[in-house]
């Protein structure tokens, strides 16, 4: 990468804080449009984030997902950001990423949250188990997500983004930032979408475990710092005044029902999935 940059004169930044330049918003880049070997250029650097990503680089998730939005037409601020993106690396290279077999330790355990009677909203709704899923062994595995989203992050589209964490015991396994495909007119209603996406995930992630003969301790955990969600999601007298988030009201509360989650609150402050969902703050230099 760098060398590729001194043959441009160029190099990469020193003493960057940031993943992404402060206060940089891609959508509102107006830059000069990238030539064909740029828009080469920016693809092939794309594509190494991608990759770190994948391989635990957490903290560049929600970054290298709001450039990845803007291959199609890259501009010339576009590639400045995605150089400061590698400074950041270069400057952050001693991350870690621990795998802790333990179960979690929450305040509350999974075991002891309280389990609402879904019977007069969804009969005897259950879990629907692959029918050729082998006996499960071994020591069961607990499920745990964390979800968030912004409100109206896009300064564009104003759309918002969802953020998601999934934990197998301790361990973090699956981490997921992405722009929603619909505009929402409230927090709530951005907090429902992303809900939905979480607790898709959940559910393949559940059936994966069990084709693999993995025994799984009772609903994934699911925690969520929007109490008015939470409370839709997880109370069966609760009522839905917005009919535009019908869909995902009843998927997500269905689940519930057949003991797929078990959704809680979780303050922001210790939500993880909040860094999935918003650019990360540094010391500006």
């Amino acid at each position: 990468m760098e060398t590729h940059l001194e043959r441009l004169g160029l190099a990469l930044k020193k003493k960057v804080s940031t993943v992404l330049p402060h206060e940089y918003k891609p959508e509102l880049d107006v830059s000069k449009e990238c030539d064909e070997e740029e828009v080469s250029q920016y693809h092939q650097k794309i594509g190494v984030l991608q990759w770190a990503v994948e391989l635990g680089r957490v903290d560049i998730c929600t970054e290298v997902s709001m450039m990845v939005a803007h291959c199609a037409m890259p501009r010339k601020g576009h590639m400045d950001a995605v150089w400061h993106v590698f400074a950041y690396l270069k400057r952050h290279d001693k991350s870690k990423m621990v795998f802790d077999s333990r179960s979690p330790t929450f305040l509350v355990k999974t075991n002891e949250l309280p389990r609402p009677d879904w019977s007069d909203f969804y009969k005897h709704v259950k879990e629907q188990v692959p029918h050729d899923a082998p006996e499960p062994r071994g020591q069961a595995v607990e499920l745990t997500a964390f979800v968030d989203s912004d409100n109206a992050g896009d300064t564009m589209t104003r759309r918002s983004r969802t953020g998601t964490f999934l934990f197998i015991q301790n361990t973090p396994i699956v981490w997921f930032s992405k722009k929603q495909t619909s505009i929402e007119t409230s927090s709530f209603g951005s907090e429902f979408s992303a809900m939905k996406t979480a607790v898709e995930m959940v559910e393949g992630l559940r059936n994966k475990l069990r084709m693999m003969g993995v025994p799984i301790y009772g609903p994934c955990n699911v925690k969520a710092d929007n109490m008015s969600m939470v409370r839709n999601s997880s109370v069966p007298e609760s009522q839905l005044k917005k009919n535009s988030n019908s869909i995902a009201y009843h998927y997500i509360r269905e689940r519930a029902a057949a003991g797929v989650v078990i959704i809680n609150y979780e303050p922001i402050g210790s939500n993880v999935a909040d860094m999935l969902t918003k650019t990360q703050s540094g010391t500006v230099r």
